[in-house]
Parts: C-alpha cells; sequence; structure tokens
C-alpha cells in the first residue's frame, strides 16, 4: 500500500504538462478564458508569448476558436473552469470539435466540489456525463500531479478530442514523476478478494485508505485507479469483478452519467455482480471548505468503508 505523505494540486502538474507540450511540439498553443492565475496556465503564456491566447470571459468564444486552430494544423489546449468548459461551451465542442475529430485537448479545471468556497455555480459535477457521452471524445481524471502532467502529455500523442479534469486544491501524491498514462488502461494500486474499489481523481487516495480501513477489519479490498473513464480497461474490470464479486465505485461526480455510470454500463452486459457508488446523489455543491463540502456529501474514506461493509453484509443480488 503507498505512503500517502505529500500533498500538491493536481492544476500543478497540468501546467508543467503543458510547459513540457509546449517544448516538445512548437504547434501546441494554449487557449484561456480570463482564468489563467487560477489555473496556473499563465506561465505557458510567459515562456511562448507567441501562442497563447487569451479570450477573455468567453468560453463558446475560445472553444470555437480552439476548433479554427486545429483545422490550421496546431494542437490547441483550451482550458477554463471545468463547469464552463464543458457547460457553457458544450454545442462548440459538439459540433465544431468532436463532429470534424479534431485535435482539441480541453483541460476541465476545479472539477468537483472540492472547489469549496466558490459554491454550487463553480463546482462542476456533471462535466464527465457531458464528456463521456460525446462520439470521439476521450476523458481523463488523473489521480495526482504527477498521472495530470502524464496525462496532458498522453493528450498531445493522441489524435482526436481530449477532455482532462483536473482540481486546485492539493491532493496526496500517488505517483512518481516517470508515471504514464495510457487510453483505456486502469491502474490496480492493491489487490483485493472481497470487493474492488474502482475510483478516480481525487477519490483514488481516499480509496486507498479505505481499503485500508477495510484490512484492518480482515477485508482484503482491491483498489483500482480508473483515470481512463472514456476509453474504460474493460480487461482489468472484468477481471476484478470476477475476481470478487463486488465492486463499489467512488467519484467527485453525480453517480448519473460518470465513472459510476460507465462502470455499470460495462459490467451490467458482461459481469452482472453487486455494485454501488459512492458519489454526489441528483444534489449541485454548496459552499464550504473543501473538507467541509466533501464531508458533507459523504466523498471520504469514511464514506467509503461505511458503504464497503454495508455491500459486504448484503446477499449478493443477480
Amino acid at each position: 500500500m503507498r505512503t500517502l505523505n505529500e500533498l500538491r494540486p493536481t492544476r500543478e502538474g497540468y501546467v508543467e504538462g503543458l510547459l513540457e507540450a509546449g517544448e516538445r511540439n512548437d504547434r501546441v498553443v494554449a487557449l484561456e478564458a480570463d482564468v489563467s492565475r487560477s489555473i496556473g496556465s499563465h506561465v505557458f503564456g510567459e515562456r511562448f508569448p507567441d501562442r497563447f491566447f487569451n479570450f477573455g470571459v468567453s468560453e463558446q468564444d475560445m472553444m470555437a476558436e480552439a476548433a479554427g486552430f486545429a483545422l490550421a494544423g496546431f494542437i490547441p489546449f483550451p482550458a477554463t473552469y471545468a463547469v464552463f468548459a464543458t457547460g457553457r461551451a458544450w454545442d462548440q465542442i459538439r459540433t465544431s470539435v468532436c463532429y470534424m475529430n479534431l485535435d482539441v485537448k480541453i483541460g476541465g479545471a476545479h472539477g468537483g466540489v472540492s472547489v469549496g468556497p466558490d459554491g454550487a455555480t463553480h463546482q462542476a459535477l456533471e462535466d464527465l456525463a457531458l464528456m463521456r457521452v460525446l462520439p470521439g471524445m476521450k476523458v481523463l481524471v488523473p489521480a495526482d500531479a504527477s498521472q495530470t502532467r502524464a496525462a496532458v502529455l498522453a493528450a498531445l500523442e493522441a489524435p482526436g478530442p481530449v477532455y482532462i479534469r483536473f482540481g486546485r486544491n492539493p491532493v496526496p501524491v500517488i505517483y512518481g514523476d516517470t508515471t504514464e498514462v495510457v487510453f483505456g488502461r486502469g491502474d490496480l494500486l492493491a489487490e483485493g478478494e472481497d470487493l474492488c474499489i474502482v475510483a478516480c481523481g481525487v477519490m483514488v487516495s481516499e480509496a486507498l485508505e479505505a481499503s485500508a480501513m477495510l484490512e484492518a477489519r480482515g477485508i482484503r479490498a482491491g483498489v483500482i485507479n480508473m483515470a481512463s473513464i472514456k476509453p474504460l480497461d474493460n480487461e482489468l474490470l472484468l477481471d476484478q469483478a470476477g475476481r470478487t464479486g463486488a465492486v463499489l465505485v467512488a467519484e467527485d461526480h453525480q453517480t448519473a452519467g460518470g465513472l459510476f455510470g460507465a462502470v455499470a454500463e460495462y459490467l451490467g452486459s458482461h459481469c452482472p455482480v453487486q455494485i454501488q457508488s459512492v458519489g454526489i446523489e441528483q444534489s449541485f455543491g454548496t459552499s464550504g471548505s473543501p473538507e467541509q463540502v466533501r464531508e458533507k456529501f459523504g466523498l471520504t474514506a469514511s464514506s467509503i468503508l461505511d458503504r464497503a461493509l454495508s455491500m459486504l453484509r448484503e446477499p449478493e443480488s443477480h
């Protein structure tokens, strides 16, 4: 089991990846919607001023321009808060980006409730569902800063549109600097026999903590970091679901349409097992410290523990 002592915001990994992408390929351009200092992407503009473009508070224009950049042979990385990138500009992403399968790599910052004090209007809880449903769109939700950097570099090399969700607040460091992200591949962080916990983003470290708490009770709970939500690692998911017979999905998102939706859709057709979720249940977010908000919505290791114990007490239903 990994120790989770060091903390870093995943947005730092996004910026590191963006800078490295810019160094690797002079066709990389960064687009932003007047929040570059909050995201951190202003440093790309300082290093590559001729490849950095601010569209103001106009997310729809930014996405349409990103499509234009891609058609002109560039690799645009438009980024803003996830709630605005995926909500306000959804039509532009659908029609101008995905319909033509363009090389546009979208950064969704401040994802989930952990943005805290900014409140419900700024907490993206539906972005994964909005992006996952689009034909051709790949969706990544890395677990820590190192994996976020790797996600950006993976997106650089991948054909077609990619959505990368990352956050503002520090989260435990799980991976080293040499980690890689592969589309369609999850990462088995802990072996299990009684239960498999599938998590993404900030919930991966909570899942690891919950797994350790379960182990202290004599329960072996595996943990999969499913950073690639689309495409999903069906092979790993099938193996672990078949091994344990019980799957618990943890995500900082509505349970409808996100990681839980993806996992349930696949297992429902290929390996019917007991499956439950820890996530947002048909609710908007609220203001408060990140810790207060996550506690309110049960996005904690303790909540995963309680749900896991409840699942294992219940008879399996098929």
